[in-house]
């Protein structure tokens, strides 16, 4: 019997998940509606783009590329330093979900990942509101 098919593979991979990546902080770029998770980010999102790129290749059930490169995610630390609350949270999973969406992402797919990309996005918090 075959193993089922990982979240990784069923958005096709390392090239489905830059992807994905990609349109996410495009998006970012380019939507008022996400400016206030923009201001939390570099000028250039070069660098915050592969560290997404390479934490969701193993987040999703792929290789671990982030933890090859960078050591243990620690992403609660890693994000203590930036304002999060409700609102950068609900920007953060609205820019995620157009980009799924934008992505082809399978219907039952994105529901999942949205329920997870939330429980992983509300943890972030650091502050109310």
């Amino acid at each position: 019997m075959s193993e089922p098919a990982t979240a990784y593979a069923l958005v096709g991979g390392e090239p489905g998940v830059r992807a994905l990546v990609d349109r996410f902080y495009d998006l970012m770029d380019l939507e008022p509606a996400y400016a206030g998770i923009r201001s939390l980010h570099p000028d250039t999102l070069d660098g915050s783009r592969d560290k997404l790129h390479w934490f969701l290749c193993g987040w999703l059930g792929g290789p671990d590329l982030y933890q090859q490169r960078l050591g243990h995610p620690r992403l609660r630390a890693r994000h203590l330093p930036y304002p999060i609350g409700i609102a950068e949270r609900d920007q953060w999973l609205a820019c995620m979900t157009q980009a799924m969406h934008e992505c082809s992402v399978e219907t039952e797919l994105a529901q999942r990942l949205g329920a997870a990309f939330f429980n992983t996005a509300d943890w972030m918090r650091n502050r109310g509101g």
